[in-house]
């Protein structure tokens, strides 16, 4: 009898999944713990794979341009480019200052020895290391440059105890090229030298500047003004720097590869400077006072040439002055001021020319009407004299300056009064700045009106108790000699952008001091000052007077204060002269101003005779048509 063998028994859970079980479909015998691991893992994975492809694309679609710019900047290294400085020119296009570029030479010694020493251990037949390499590099950078180092200074330079040290600064380009050809670890840093081919030509104007490496921003370190025009328009002179990228070995900024340089941004020049100097006059002048100041003993002074009508310098000199190519000379920073324009003195008899106008202005007087002149004035708490002893005299209006007398003077100032002499003084630009564009301009001092005491008028009319620069005395001059126009005085006449277009400065300022009929008379009245006549009929500078020509012009000679009495001194004094060139036909003003000269001496009292020789070189230089006539002789004093 054949056995019926029984089926394993199964779980009512497994018996329930057979008899609900669709026919034709393979049934699993167990879904084990296992196998849910491996669908977990599986999701697992599809998960990572969508979210690495998802990456990718960010990556190479949304910030590939990111990242490249990040790998770009790993592998180069970005220098500022230095702008060009602009010249600056005189009014005929000679350059009084230009800039030429150098190369500064530098070393990361760091960097050097790591590299000579894994050299030389990778090589040791070689027998190169870093002595034997600082050794050739001293020895071929001292032969290009005898006169500049020794090979001795450049080896204490390579073994510095420090990480990074310059070389050489102001090599010019084509020698720093040839040494870092030969030794590629010695870096070059584009620089640039200003030059100054007048040496103290107009220097004193011009002023200085050099290389500047102050503050963190690498893109400011280029030539910047630091004084005269150099530092006033260094914004216009400067330019804007660009930027160069170069690649470098491993990503250190230190390494750059030769011949990788590119620039990612050019550097925008700056302007020029044209001037209103004449380098020609402005030597001249240079030389005459310097001179003049020498034989007169002064402790120093200032002169000025301006064109009568438009106000332009053509030469502002100043004795104390320096050469920007030597450093000893600027050793003292007065001898770089500008005194001229930055230094106001009481001015004295050249003053006049305020009364003077003032009178003839409101028709208080006429140049031939008289006036009783006693010796002596008394004025509140003190007593004016004149220069000289004398007893009351009848002087012509026109002999009361042409004679400088300071009773006369204050006689005519009386009759004009103080509102309307202080109101004259303002439109002459007494009491403030010019406006010339130099920095450091002061414009003097006249005390306010709420301020004066009843002695107060008895000074200013004769040039004390205020004060002036040179700039400001010409230009009350320049005002009578354009028909009573003052014209605001310039020295910087265009600028010249870097593609050549010339932009003219601003239209000066002009102020209409007195009708052009008043300044003509006071003009022609003022001729008597180099009037050579008889007995007492000679003005106070004949001296200034220059044959062939009419000369208008005033002395002036204002007490200084003792700096130890703290008084008005009776030796120190400021000598001046402010004349009109010729005065039919005015063509050029002239200011002067001698600082303390030894009175004693011919020279030491009297600023004529520099007019003269300054005048009489402009008439050569300029070939000035000679005056219709000789100025007329007129009475000064009645006798």
């Amino acid at each position: 009898m054949r056995r019926t063998r029984r089926a394993p028994s199964r779980s009512i859970t497994e018996r329930h999944r057979i008899v609900n079980a669709k026919p034709g479909r393979a049934v699993p015998y167990a879904a084990t713990g296992s196998n849910r691991r491996y669908m977990v893992v599986r999701l697992v994975f599809v998960a990572a794979i969508f979210v690495v492809g998802a990456r990718l694309v960010q990556v190479q679609v949304f910030e590939a341009d990111t990242l490249s710019a990040a790998a770009e900047r790993q592998r180069t290294a970005v220098t500022d480019i230095p702008a060009p400085r602009g010249s600056i020119l005189d009014r005929n296009g000679a350059k009084l200052a230009f800039s030429v570029e150098t190369q500064t030479l530098s070393v990361n010694l760091k960097v050097l020895h790591k590299r000579m020493d894994e050299f030389a251990a990778k090589h040791p037949a070689s027998g190169r290391n870093f002595e034997n390499e600082v050794a050739g590099a001293a020895k071929y950078i001292a032969a290009k440059l005898p006169s500049v180092i020794s090979e001795q200074q450049l080896l204490t330079l390579f073994h510095k105890p420090a990480a990074f040290t310059y070389l050489l600064h102001d090599i010019e380009p084509s020698v720093a090229t040839d040494i870092v050809k030969k030794y590629t670890w010695i870096q070059t840093e584009k620089r640039a030298r200003r030059e100054y081919p007048g040496d103290s030509l107009a220097s004193n104007v011009v002023g200085l500047a050099n290389w500047r490496m102050e503050g963190p921003d690498v893109s400011k370190h280029n030539i910047h003004g630091v004084a005269g025009l150099e530092a006033a328009r260094d914004g216009d002179l400067a330019g804007t720097p660009g930027r160069r990228v170069a690649n470098t070995r491993n990503g250190n900024d230190n390494l750059v590869i030769p011949g990788t340089e590119r620039d990612i941004q050019a550097a925008i020049p700056g302007s020029s400077l044209e001037l209103t100097i004449d380098s020609d006059v402005q030597y001249e002048l240079q030389q005459k006072l310097g001179a003049y100041v020498t034989q007169s003993r002064a402790k120093g002074g200032q002169a000025i040439v301006m064109d009568a009508k438009t106000g332009e310098v053509y030469a502002l000199a100043d004795a104390k002055t320096f050469n920007p190519n030597d450093s000893s000379t600027r050793q003292d920073a007065e001898n770089l001021n500008n005194r001229p324009v930055t230094t106001p003195f009481e001015p004295g008899s050249v003053n006049k020319i305020v009364t003077a106008t003032a009178a003839i202005d409101s028709g208080m007087a006429t140049p031939t009407s008289t006036l009783k002149v006693p010796g002596a004035l008394k004025v509140a708490n003190q007593t004016i004299f004149d220069a000289w002893n004398h007893g009351t005299q009848t002087f012509t209006t026109t002999g009361v300056f042409a004679k400088s007398s300071n009773v006369g003077t204050m006689l005519l100032a009386r009759k004009v009064g103080e509102e309307r002499w202080l109101d004259l003084a303002k439109k002459f630009g007494v009491g403030q700045k010019t406006g010339i564009g130099l920095p450091g301009e002061s414009g003097g001092y006249v005390p306010p009106r709420k301020e004066w005491h009843t002695s107060t008028f008895g000074n200013l009319p004769i040039g004390q108790g205020l004060s002036m620069t040179v700039v400001q005395m010409t230009g009350m001059y320049q005002a009578i000699a354009n028909d009573g126009l003052r014209v605001e005085p310039r020295i910087v006449k265009a600028k010249v952008s870097p593609d050549g277009t010339v932009v003219p400065e601003p239209a000066p300022k002009t102020v209409q001091v007195v009708s052009p009929q008043t300044a003509k008379t006071v003009r022609d009245m003022m001729r008597a000052v180099v009037q050579n006549g008889k007995g007492q009929n000679s003005g106070t500078a004949p001296s200034a007077a220059v044959t062939g020509y009419q000369i208008s012009g005033k002395t002036g000679t204002g007490q200084q204060v003792d700096p130890k009495t703290k008084a008005y001194s009776d030796t120190l004094n400021n000598i001046t002269f402010a004349g009109i060139f010729p005065a039919d036909h005015p063509r050029f003003v002239v200011g002067i101003r001698l600082d303390a000269p030894d009175s004693t001496l011919p020279s030491g009292s009297s600023a004529g005779p520099l007019f003269h020789s300054i005048a009489s070189y402009l008439s050569r230089r300029y070939q000035i048509p000679l005056s219709d006539g000789p100025a007329p002789v007129v009475p000064l004093v009645i006798e």
